[in-house]
C-alpha cells in the first residue's frame, strides 16, 4: 500500500471524523479517479501530433492514453467527425495516488512563480478541476525530446458531497492551496 493511502487512512480519516463529524465508515470522502486530458486543437493541420501527445502522457501517468476523437463535424475548424483530437488517461487505486503524491510533491513545486492552486475550482460536488500549461514540470518528460510545448487538464474526483468536505481532504492530502 502507498504512503499517501496510509496518510489517508491513518491521519485524513480521523481529522476529517473530527472536522465533519461523521459516524458512519461510509461517509468519509475519499479520492476516486483521476483524469488527465489532453486536447489538441492543432491535430486537425496535423494529426501526428496526438501520437506524441499520448506517448507523453503515457510517460506521464503509467497508464496507456486513450486517443479521444472528434464527436461532431465542425467546418468552421476543418474538423470532421472521426478526427483523432485529443487524448486522456483514467487512473485509480494504487496508480491514481502515486500520480496524486508525484503531482503534489514533485510537479506543482516545478511550476515558476507558483504560489499555490486557486480554491475556486471545485465544481459544487467536491471534484477539482486545474489545468497546467506546461507538460514539462513532470520529471518523465525530456525536455530536449519534446516538439511542443501543450497544457493538460487533471481532474481530481472525490466522493464528497459538497466542495468544503473536497477542499478538507485534498488539503490533508497535501494540495497546495491558495489563502483567500
Amino acid at each position: 500500500m502507498g504512503a499517501l493511502k496510509d496518510t489517508y487512512l491513518n491521519e485524513c480519516v480521523p481529522a476529517l471524523k473530527e472536522e465533519f463529524g461523521y459516524t458512519n465508515s461510509m461517509q468519509f470522502p475519499q479520492l476516486q479517479k483521476i483524469v488527465l486530458n489532453m486536447g489538441l486543437g492543432e491535430a486537425v493541420q496535423n494529426p501526428k501530433i496526438v501520437e506524441g501527445a499520448a506517448e507523453e502522457l503515457t510517460r506521464i501517468a503509467g497508464q496507456k492514453a486513450v486517443i479521444t476523437k472528434a464527436k461532431k463535424s465542425i467546418a468552421t475548424f476543418k474538423l470532421r467527425e472521426g478526427m483523432p483530437i485529443g487524448c486522456r488517461v483514467t487512473l485509480r487505486g494504487d496508480k491514481m495516488y502515486d500520480f496524486f503524491s508525484k503531482l503534489v510533491n514533485i510537479a506543482l513545486p516545478r511550476v515558476r512563480d507558483f504560489r499555490g492552486l486557486s480554491p475556486k475550482g471545485f465544481d459544487g460536488r467536491g471534484n477539482f478541476s486545474m489545468g497546467i500549461q506546461e507538460q514539462i514540470i513532470f520529471p518523465e518528460i525530456d525536455y530536449d525530446k519534446i516538439d511542443k510545448i501543450k497544457g493538460l487538464n487533471i481532474t481530481v474526483v472525490t466522493s464528497a458531497g459538497t466542495d468544503d468536505e473536497g477542499r478538507s481532504l485534498l488539503k490533508k492530502l497535501g494540495m497546495p492551496f491558495k489563502k483567500n
